[in-house]
């Protein structure tokens, strides 16, 4: 019986949160037993979620979150930032009121982190198959690199995606080996316990609202 293919998981989290997750009840999901479902054929090796922090409501909430993935034993959370930066808003609306600039919130390093690890990992030698779940064409140069550089190894693309525009993905399918839509039906058998024993003791609850 032939080895099965040593596997790596590389997930832009909020790709995936907006993609498969907002507005729907299974936030609370388990990666480990998401892509052994998806994936039983291949031996993960380990699954890097890659997000930044966010702030407010949804911070305390991504925080338990945070906690909860890295009592996985194959989950690796890797973490950006947010940047501040000022906007001008060129709408007739905002001249109107008077307010032509303001201040909003841009995640930075996600990308640059996932790339990076796609190619130190594909270097090291730890897999087999690269599995991204993204549909960020800001990944393609990576991928395109490991390609050139280790044709043996296979490069799969899932996009995260409950729309037809945002599932179309184009280049960054047309960049990998193997693509298609991450399989939403899977999504509500593979959630956490509402209870986690976060190892010390006590428990991390599954947040409310989700």
């Amino acid at each position: 019986m032939a080895a099965l293919k040593r596997s790596v998981v590389y997930i832009d989290g909020f790709n995936l949160y907006y993609g498969a997750l907002k507005g729907g009840p299974h936030k609370w999901l388990d990666l480990e037993r998401y892509f052994e479902r998806l994936r039983p054929n291949d031996d993960i090796q380990v699954i890097r979620y890659f997000t930044a922090a966010a702030i407010g409501s949804a911070g305390t909430r991504q925080q338990v979150y945070l906690r909860a993935l890295e009592t996985l034993p194959l989950v690796d959370v890797v973490l950006g930032k947010f940047k501040n930066r000022r906007v001008t808003c060129r709408l007739g609306a905002c001249e109107h009121s008077g307010s032509r600039v303001f201040s909003t919130r841009e995640e930075k390093r996600t990308d640059v982190n996932i790339a990076v690890q796609i190619l130190d990992d594909a270097y090291q030698d730890l897999c087999d198959r690269i599995i991204i779940v993204s549909g960020d064409s800001d990944l393609i140069p990576s991928i395109n690199l490991v390609k050139r550089r280790f044709s043996q190894k296979e490069i799969i693309v899932y996009v995260p995606a409950r729309d037809a525009t945002r599932g179309a993905a184009v280049e960054i399918r047309a960049a990998a080996d193997k693509h298609r839509l991450l399989p939403l039906n899977l999504l509500e058998h593979a959630q956490l316990p509402a209870r986690v024993p976060n190892g010390t003791g006590g428990h991390l609850e599954k947040p409310v609202e989700w």
